[in-house]
């Protein structure tokens, strides 16, 4: 029986589906068929942060999973709301792709002349890239990535800023002038990584698709992931945060930056991956107590 794979009709979202569904064919021999769905998401024109943050392309999704027009789901982990929904289980999270932001135009972020036109329709990455550069304009921009990067060849933009990961799967990577480290650019919890969701009720789906899940990956994302939801940031805060599972040791960075880029909140810790969960409360509340909340609080709906 070939099962169905439910994916947003973009080329980002098709090609990273499609990814899975062969990954899965070469695992279990099991064949699997994309099924395209047309979201609120893809085909609104409103700002993100304006449509209750990135919730809107997921939900369109697991309703589909709901009404049994699809076996599985497959999202950016990053547009996953923190809160989960006891009717569906992430029953794999493969292993990660690049972590990092990377920026395409046509020189270095450095080299920007002042004044300088970049796009990017992420409050966390104005945040972050004011914060080293004040003195250029940022411009709230969405779009696909083929929209988003037209903007800078038709001269519209100077540079736009993209996840690595996504322009990778795309096959855009000639046009990245600079990879941004985690210490300039903090990612999204989770960015880089792909959700596998299904109903939690089809107990042989959810072992089934358990193969591809890594769970350095998982622990890593897990931790990022409950900073995010610790620091009830939602999607409007720029809160960036980064772990890494070495197979021992689980090292989580967080970071709450202000909208204007001035004032910042960092902090590091480490422990076992087992203690994800736990270890990433533990960091949210120290930054609480450091102020994070505070400069959260600028930025209310």
């Amino acid at each position: 029986m070939t099962l169905r794979l439910g994916t947003r009709r973009s080329l980002m979202a098709t090609t990273q589906s499609q990814m899975v569904a062969d990954a899965y064919t070469a695992r279990t021999g099991r064949a699997v068929e994309l099924v395209g769905v047309t979201t609120f998401g893809d085909v609104s024109k409103a700002h993100l942060a304006q449509l209750g943050g990135t919730g809107v392309f997921v939900s369109a999704l697991r309703d589909k999973l709901m009404e049994g027009e699809i076996d599985f789901a497959v999202h950016s982990l990053k547009d996953l709301p923190t809160k989960q929904d006891p009717r569906v289980t992430l029953a794999a999270i493969p292993a990660r792709h690049d972590h990092r932001d990377a920026l395409v135009g046509r020189v270095r972020f450095a080299d920007l002349a002042p004044g300088a036109r970049v796009g990017t329709g992420s409050p966390r990455r104005v945040a972050m890239l004011r914060a080293m550069r004040p003195d250029l304009e940022y411009v709230p921009i969405r779009g696909n990535a083929d929209t988003r990067i037209g903007k800078v060849t038709s001269g519209e933009l100077d540079a736009v800023v993209l996840a690595s990961a996504g322009l990778t799967r795309i096959g855009r990577t000639s046009e990245i002038s600079q990879i941004f480290e985690v210490e300039e650019l903090m990612p999204a919890p989770g960015q880089g990584a792909l959700a596998v969701e299904c109903l939690s009720d089809r107990e042989d789906l959810v072992d089934f698709l358990a193969v591809l899940d890594d769970p350095r990956t998982r622990s890593a994302v897990t931790a990022e992931r409950e900073v995010l939801a610790a620091l009830e940031a939602g999607c409007s805060a720029p809160v960036g945060a980064f772990a890494h599972d070495d197979g021992q040791t689980l090292n989580l960075t967080a970071l709450v930056v202000a909208v204007d880029g001035r004032r910042a909140v960092r902090k590091s810790t480490a422990g076992s991956p087992s203690e994800a969960v736990s270890l990433a409360r533990t960091l949210a509340d120290e930054m609480i107590s450091e102020g994070a909340d505070r400069l959260m609080g600028e930025h209310s709906h």
